[in-house]
């Protein structure tokens, strides 16, 4: 007899105990069971220092990175005088990782030419505020791209405006501070703090250069010119899908044979060539 079943580890974590019995098997008395484990790279023992077979055929995979088909062969009797009995058990075992979330702001500065150094300097001193503004959260501010352009005004004339694209966060807490509450090391709770707190810091800049009676800077923030959207991304080689993994709909698993995803997007693409899991080319 044959079953299939698809079990989700998280990627380097230990895997749940998974066993070589069914359902039905494990309210019964087995006589002489015979445990065997296959796994990608073949046989499985607990020699292994990365398996762990108990003597009752349990598996534990620690540190999970082989993602892959692994099957389990059972050999056991009902009674002593019966004949043995055969049941294989198939396990596709899937490694996931969670999405990576960011915020991707951007904002726009008017500036004077293009070529100033002041530009640079100012694009460093105002990512350094950022950073500082969400550092205690375990967030980080990375620049994706800043440019300089002319624009024609609606009906005005031509002024030069810094185009600036940022992402934030959150840093993996766990390696940050191992002592944090739960709540408190939620990576969504802390990009919403840190999301507040910048929309917060551009507002005030609105404020003081309104009620300031000194004339604008040459560089300052265009009002109304902060945007953001929030981005799903999964590592290459991992992507969503929860047609097929309709049990981790939300996690970032492994590509399949069959499927690759060469950039941080977040979907497996069809690729009929590849035929290992966590392609990255096609």
């Amino acid at each position: 007899i044959f079953f299939s079943v698809k079990v989700y580890v998280k990627l380097n974590h230990n895997s749940p105990r998974i066993l070589c019995l069914t359902n039905h098997l494990r309210n019964l008395e087995l006589i002489d069971p015979i445990f065997q484990w296959n796994g990608p790279g073949g046989g499985l023992s607990s020699e292994n220092s990365s398996v762990q077979i108990t003597p009752t055929g349990t598996l534990i995979l620690r540190h999970f990175n082989l993602s892959g088909v692994y099957t389990c062969s059972i050999v056991y009797k009902l009674t002593a005088t019966q004949p043995d009995k055969n049941l294989i058990i198939k396990y596709l075992i899937y490694a996931y990782s969670d999405p990576k979330n960011y915020y991707e702001f951007t904002a726009q500065y008017h500036t004077g030419p293009c070529n100033s150094s002041h530009n640079t300097s100012f694009e460093k001193a105002l990512l350094q505020i950022l950073s500082k503004l969400v550092a205690e959260l375990s967030c980080e501010v990375t620049l994706i791209k800043s440019e300089c352009h002319h624009v024609k005004m609606q009906r005005g004339g031509l002024q030069n405006e810094i185009f600036f694209t940022f992402s934030v966060a959150s840093l993996d807490r766990e390696k940050h501070n191992r002592l944090c509450q739960q709540s408190a090391c939620d990576a969504t709770r802390r990009l919403n703090k840190a999301k507040h707190l910048i929309e917060r810091f551009f507002k005030q800049q609105v404020e003081v250069s309104r009620k300031s009676s000194e004339p604008l800077p040459e560089i300052y923030y265009i009002e109304g010119t902060l945007q953001m959207v929030w981005v799903d991304r999964c590592y290459p080689g991992y992507g969503m899908n929860a047609l097929i993994h309709p049990d981790c709909p939300e996690c970032c698993v492994i590509c399949s044979p069959g499927s690759y995803n060469p950039s941080n997007g977040i979907h497996c693409l069809r690729c009929d060539s590849s035929l290992i899991y966590g392609a990255t080319k096609c």
